[in-house]
């Protein structure tokens, strides 16, 4: 997909730098003795915070993916679909969280 050169850049620098903020954050809380009780809560949000990241990971491959293969509409198809999946899964963590909170 036909971008400005520095787009990919700072959007991975843009992602990396807040979800890794967020990341430690939630690691602080998980280890916190005041949140003890939370610590499964917590968990389920650092499995969706990695899942959400690698779906993120498989969506910048797709719209960075060479358009000159002949099997470049298969491919990036088939990362956006990755994508979805991981996203949804994802998802589930979060669901999840209001039970063990």
């Amino acid at each position: 997909m036909p971008m400005e050169q520095e787009t990919m850049g700072l959007l991975i620098g843009g992602f990396s730098t807040v979800m890794g903020i967020t990341f430690m954050i939630v690691l602080r809380m998980f280890f916190s003795k005041k949140r003890k009780s939370f610590r499964t809560a917590y968990g389920l949000i650092m499995c969706h915070l990695i899942l959400f990241s690698l779906a993120v990971y498989q969506s910048l491959r797709a719209i960075s993916f060479e358009g000159y293969d002949p099997i470049a509409s298969e491919e990036i198809s088939l990362r956006l679909a990755i994508t979805g999946g991981l996203w949804a899964i994802s998802m589930v963590f979060l669901i999840f969280n209001p039970w063990f909170s």
